[in-house]
């Protein structure tokens, strides 16, 4: 990692999602710089409350992702229910909605592919707890693009099926618990600090 530059980080979970980024976005300084999108599996019906959650427990600002708004830094996002969520190569937010992609909208693969995309080898990936494969494809997509990629120990997650689909699609950087996730972070916008 020594001498990498991360624009961007990309998070996906689904069940188990909202306490495993919790415990991973705990100790963030309030310095912190490199933008979060952050995509958790919702209910298409429901509006989401995540931004309202986090805000008081992170140090920077939270909000929810709006179409065409540019990603800006030192802000976690989340996305919307009921809309894919990409990420232009301007940098922006773009919302859609295609059908869902394992069952999912928004898809943790969308939002991984299209990140990758826009951000190359500037992108780092982290695929958490979740109970399909959603963000499998989209975590290998980041590799292939030169990005960095991390998955949640399954033998930790409290649903292991979105890790272990992840780790048969390909071999990422790190396997880790969650507590040495949560160091990994902070290491890679102290690389972005430099």
């Amino acid at each position: 990692m020594s001498g990498r530059s991360f624009e961007a980080i990309v998070i996906g979970a689904s069940a188990g999602g909202v306490d495993a980024l919790m415990l991973l976005l705990a100790d963030l300084p309030a310095g912190w710089r490199i933008p979060l999108v952050a995509l958790l599996h919702l209910p298409e019906s429901h509006e989401s409350r995540l931004p309202e959650v986090f805000r008081p427990r992170v140090p920077i600002d939270v909000r929810e992702a709006r179409d065409k708004a540019p990603v800006a830094s030192g802000t976690l996002y989340f996305a919307a229910p009921g809309y894919h969520l990409s990420i232009e190569r301007e940098r922006c937010f773009s919302l859609s909605c295609e059908p869902p992609l394992h069952w999912s909208r928004p898809s943790i693969d969308v939002l991984m592919g299209s990140a990758a995309d826009a951000y190359g080898p500037a992108l780092a990936g982290l695929l958490l707890t979740g109970a399909n494969e959603d963000g499998a494809d989209g975590l290998a997509l980041i590799h292939r693009a030169g990005g960095l990629t991390a998955v949640q120990d399954p033998d930790e997650a409290q649903v292991p099926t979105m890790p272990r689909a992840a780790l048969a699609r390909h071999r990422p950087d790190h396997v880790l618990p969650l507590r040495q996730l949560r160091d990994l972070l902070l290491k890679l916008d102290s690389a972005h600090a430099s």
